[in-house]
């Protein structure tokens, strides 16, 4: 095959900067300055070239954007830095109420004013996309936090994705993250094609970018008419050391990289103006391109960011003010009962369907017994529906001006309705529960957990196919899973043998890949969240030493209280589960934790048995710092109290100083908590700082 002749290569090399510079005119700025025609003749001009010599083929060439490509699976991958959710915040008082918290936790002096980059919440997919001196190279959706779905190949047909970053001073690494998302008028434009094409149409924007996104085929995405907008980084890098200070900084510096940003966003001096930005948009939301369902608040000062931190589920620095949620009238038919995995028996509304704020609502949860009769709610009632938080569809109250006489009381059962035996409502609690822990509906509900997302995340095995495998008696326990081969799976309906070898080796590998907190978690047991599974897991060895901890030794675990240590104690009693963790075992499936480790480097490790606490600005961000004590054998926590030795300040460190003085705990600065690393030998020298006395952590 000939080479390309150096004037060839830059014909192709101006060609690439020109199609980039005006695609970047054209879908980030709406301000194109040449012909579609003239566009077209440098595309096709470059395509020929790369045809003709394959060498010229960059990652940023722009005809990478037609996709084309067809994926086995969408892989998993840990984000660097977690993608958090946001708290929501619903009217004005609680808007003025979280702001007087924010000075409180700040220590703020009255002369002192918070300020917030105030954005539009788009309702879209969360995403991160990953550049490498300046070209980009991943692209991950938010999955749950700590890990996305690896979705490059696709993100990459987007049209507004820059694939070479713009300007000067372009960053060694930056994640870049934003939402993908669609306009109103490109919708609509998408649900007559799939209409006219005999397809499924789409519920809303936000279903429709999700699903365009996590195609397996590449083409597919790249006929999707799909924007990205740019609202924050995560780590970024530059090779000049600089750090941005401020929110507005960050969007202004994506803007300057050639992504767009959302054009209403505003920084806003005081919480007073926060407000008003609030309400303006509140009002104008349907004048908007994208359908928003709020805006987002943050403060605007990222050493106030590193500050306040976050929770386990959310940063403390920014919140969601959610608009008030559309409403619409329509006919209660039914009530159905749903028994989940922990028993509970749960009604559901069956509804006439009704459009609500551009999705079509047939169903609602009814949550428990004690809604319905305190909602005074009847089969046959016209009532009046919304979505909480634009998102979950609720029955607000029975239009009961409507009735006619022929509505009838809904009767809760007394018996599973899965299994017959007794559901017990125990004292103080609101659900109805079914007590047979053999029962049908249960083992399937904890079967499907057990491999969902928020289990062992078994990539390509959803609940419908678990579904299918158990209404097909393929499997019947939770260990039959991992038992599978692809000849097993062959017969179902719509499984190919590719389909069926993947699903294998996607149980193979988390099978392989789990670790004890992961396990801990899919087992679903009740009141044991992801935190508390991430506890237990530092805790003990494995699920041996688990079942033979005593209700005492669970409870002077800090995140443990009663009703979740006599939840465990009575999950490992019982006999069908010892019978599965016996089965567990056996294949393998059987993970130690990182209690086993930390006692063989006990006494090697200088922070072992300590809980640390950081506060104020760091010259290393707190996620990074927090490894490090980590690794020194530390507990690290987000809160002041008499439980943690170590408080390492930074420069200007609000609150938690004060208390900890108060406290008699021990306050040490970088310099000391450097020294104190150092005496790991494991660990890498620690560079010095800055002239205040302080030490760099990286």
């Amino acid at each position: 095959m000939p080479t390309a002749s150096l004037e060839t290569q830059k014909e192709a090399e101006g060609l690439r900067r020109d199609l980039a510079y005006h695609s970047w005119r054209y879908h980030v700025l709406d301000a194109p300055e040449i012909p579609d025609a003239e566009y077209d003749r440098c595309y096709r001009r470059l395509r020929d070239l790369e045809a003709a010599y394959p060498e010229l083929l960059t990652p940023d060439s722009p005809t990478l954007k037609v996709g084309g490509a067809t994926l086995d699976t969408l892989p998993g991958r840990k984000h660097s830095q977690r993608m958090y959710s946001l708290d929501n915040i619903f009217n004005d008082p609680e808007w003025t109420e979280y702001a007087k918290r924010a000075r409180r936790a700040l220590a703020l002096k009255a002369e002192e004013e918070l300020s917030f980059w105030m954005e539009p919440k788009m309702d879209g997919l969360a995403m991160e996309l990953i550049y490498e001196q300046g070209v980009f190279s991943a692209a991950l959706t938010r999955g749950d936090g700590e890990t996305g779905e690896v979705v490059t190949e696709n993100v990459r047909t987007i049209k507004n994705v820059p694939l070479r970053l713009r300007g000067e001073a372009l960053p060694l690494r930056m994640e870049v993250r934003g939402e993908v998302v669609m306009t109103r008028a490109d919708f609509a434009a998408l649900n007559q094609r799939q209409t006219a094409e005999g397809r499924k149409i789409f519920a809303n924007p936000r279903n429709a970018a999700a699903g365009s996104v996590r195609q397996l085929d590449t083409g597919v995405t790249a006929s999707r008419p799909l924007r990205f907008i740019a609202y924050g980084i995560g780590t970024a890098v530059f090779a000049d050391g600089r750090v941005f200070k401020t929110q507005n900084e960050i969007i202004e510096n994506l803007a300057a990289h050639g992504f767009a940003v959302a054009p209403e966003a505003e920084l806003c001096p005081a919480p007073a103006a926060a407000l008003d930005y609030y309400h303006k948009l509140k009002e104008k939301r349907q004048e908007l391109r994208f359908d928003i369902d709020g805006v987002v608040a943050k403060l605007n000062r990222l050493d106030w960011q590193q500050e306040l931190g976050f929770t386990s589920h959310a940063p403390r620095w920014a919140v969601a003010l959610k608009f008030p949620a559309e409403q619409a009238g329509t006919r209660l038919k039914d009530i159905q009962v749903q028994v989940g995995r922990t028993g509970v028996l749960t009604p559901v509304a069956v509804l006439e369907p009704v459009n609500v704020g551009g999705v079509m609502v047939s169903r609602a949860t009814l949550h428990n017994e004690d809604e319905i009769k305190n909602k005074d709610l009847k089969i046959g009632d016209m009532v009046l529906v919304q979505r909480a938080g634009d998102v979950i569809p609720e029955i607000l109250a029975p239009l009961s001006e409507y009735r006619n006489g022929t509505e009838r009381d809904f009767d809760f059962p007394a018996l599973c309705p899965a299994c017959g035996h007794v559901a017990r409502r125990a004292f103080g609690e609101a659900a109805r529960r079914c007590v047979n822990s053999s029962c049908p509906a249960v083992r399937r509900r904890t079967i499907i957990h057990f491999v969902s997302k928020a289990g062992l995340d078994v990539q390509g095995l959803g609940s419908s196919w678990v579904e299918m495998l158990l209404d097909k008696g393929v499997a019947h326990t939770v260990a039959d899973l991992f038992r599978l081969t692809p000849e097993d799976l062959l017969p179902l309906e719509r499984m190919g043998q590719k389909l069926a070898a993947n699903i294998v080796e996607a149980l193979r590998t988390a099978r392989a890949e789990a670790g004890l907190e992961t396990l801990i978690r899919a087992l679903g047991i009740r009141h044991i969240g992801a935190r508390t599974a991430v506890s237990l897991a530092e805790r003990y060895g494995d699920l041996d030493e688990l079942a033979r901890a005593s209700l005492e030794d669970l409870l002077d675990i800090p995140d443990i209280g009663p009703e979740a240590a006599a939840s465990i104690t009575a999950f490992f009693a019982d006999e069908g589960n010892i019978t599965l963790l016996a089965e567990l075992k056996e294949l393998g499936l059987w993970p130690r934790g990182k209690a086993g480790a930390r006692l063989a480097a006990q006494g090697a490790l200088p922070l072992s048995g300590k809980t640390v606490l950081f506060t104020g600005a760091l010259s290393l961000d707190r996620a990074s710092a927090g490894k490090l004590a980590e690794a020194a054998g530390a507990k690290v926590v987000g809160s002041i109290s008499r439980a943690v030795d170590y408080l390492v300040v930074g420069e200007k460190a609000g609150s938690k100083l004060a208390k900890a003085r108060e406290l008699g705990i021990t306050i040490v600065n970088e310099a000391d908590f450097a020294a104190l690393l150092q005496k790991n030998n494991e660990l890498p020298e620690l560079p010095a700082g800055r002239a205040s006395g302080q030490h760099s952590l990286l």
